[in-house]
C-alpha cells in the first residue's frame, strides 16, 4: 500500500452495507490513495458489497481490526486463529492487500504484569499460522503496537520488530501509529529507526486522536525520520469523532476530539498531505 489514505472509522466504525456506502462515498470527496477498513466483526461484512464500491470508486484498501476478548492470542491462540483465518478470508474476499492492527491482542487487554514468555510464544505461534494463511491467500500481515493503556502485549517498535523476527514470516510487516509512539518511544524517530526494515504502513493520529496538527506530535521530526529511512509504504490518517461503546471503552475516549468529520478532513488532511511533500513522501 502506498500513498495517503484514511481510516474510514471517522465516518463508519461498524462495517455494515450502509456503513461501507457512506464511508466509501465521504472518502471519495478528498485525494487519498486507499482506506482502511475495520473489521471488527468478520462474519457481518458483506464481502462481495465491499468489493463491488470500492471497484467502482477505485479505491484500493487494508483492513485492520483489535482481537475481542474471546479470542485474545496470548490466552486463547485457537480461537485467535480462527478469528483471524475469517477475517482473511474476508480480506481477501474484498480485494483488500493485508491484515493489520492489533492481530495479536485486544484493546484493553492488561494483566497488570509485564507480558510473561508463555504469553509471547502463544502470540508468536499465532501470528505464524496466520502470517502462513494470509500468505496462501496472497495477503500480507501488519502488527500494531499500541499504547501500555490499551494492552500489556507490545507498545513500541523495537517490541514489534522482536516479534517478526521471532516468528519468521516474509509476509509481516510492522504498522507504526503516531498517537501511540507520541505515549511510548523515546521520540518517534527512534520508533521509526527501530522498525526501518519492517516498517510499511504508519497511522497519522494526533496526540489526542483529533485533528492533524492541533496538538502536540512532532510532525516535522516523523516525517523527516519517515523521509531518512526512504518510507515508501501507507500514510493512513485516523482520527475518531464518534465510536461505539465498546470501542470507545477501549480506546479510552470519553469525548468528541473535534468538532466533525469535515473539520478533520478539511484542515488535518491538508496539513499532513503538505508535510508529506515538504519532506519528499509523496509527490507534489
Amino acid at each position: 500500500m502506498k500513498g495517503f489514505g484514511i481510516h474510514t472509522s471517522l465516518w463508519a466504525m461498524d462495517w455494515t452495507t450502509e456503513g461501507a456506502e457512506k464511508a466509501i462515498a465521504e472518502a471519495q470527496k478528498y485525494p487519498l490513495d486507499f482506506i482502511e477498513i475495520a473489521l471488527l466483526d468478520p462474519p457481518s461484512v458483506d464481502a462481495a458489497h465491499t468489493r463491488y464500491l470500492l471497484e467502482r470508486a477505485e479505491l484500493p484498501a487494508v483492513t485492520s481490526l483489535g482481537l475481542p476478548e474471546e479470542a485474545w492470542a496470548s490466552v486463547r491462540p485457537a480461537e485467535a486463529i480462527a478469528f483471524l483465518e475469517d477475517a482473511l478470508d474476508k480480506t481477501a474476499a474484498i480485494g483488500a492487500w493485508a491484515l493489520s492492527g492489533v492481530v495479536y491482542g485486544g484493546i484493553g487487554e492488561r494483566t497488570g504484569k509485564p507480558p510473561t514468555e508463555a504469553e509471547l510464544d502463544n502470540v508468536a505461534r499465532v501470528l505464524q499460522h496466520t502470517a502462513k494463511y494470509a500468505k496462501n491467500l496472497g495477503l500480507e500481515l501488519g502488527i500494531e503496537p499500541v499504547n501500555r493503556y490499551e494492552t500489556h502485549i507490545m507498545n513500541t517498535g523495537w517490541q514489534a520488530a522482536d516479534m517478526i523476527d521471532r516468528v519468521g514470516a516474509e509476509n509481516m510487516f510492522i504498522h507504526l501509529d503516531t498517537y501511540h509512539m507520541n505515549i511510548e518511544e523515546k521520540g518517534a524517530a527512534n520508533g521509526i529507526l527501530d522498525t526501518r526494515e519492517h516498517l510499511k504502513y504508519i497511522h497519522l493520529s494526533e496526540s489526542d486522536r483529533g485533528v492533524p496538527g492541533a496538538g502536540t506530535c512532532d510532525w516535522n521530526e516523523i516525517f523527516a525520520a519517515l523521509a531518512a529511512i526512504g518510507f515508501t509504504g501507507g500514510l493512513a490518517m485516523e482520527s475518531f469523532i464518534n465510536l461505539p461503546p465498546q470501542i470507545a471503552s477501549g480506546l479510552s475516549v470519553w469525548r468528541p476530539v473535534a468538532d466533525s468529520a469535515e473539520q478533520v478532513m478539511n484542515d488535518g488532511l491538508p496539513f499532513l498531505r503538505n508535510k508529506a511533500i515538504q519532506y519528499g513522501l509523496i509527490p507534489k
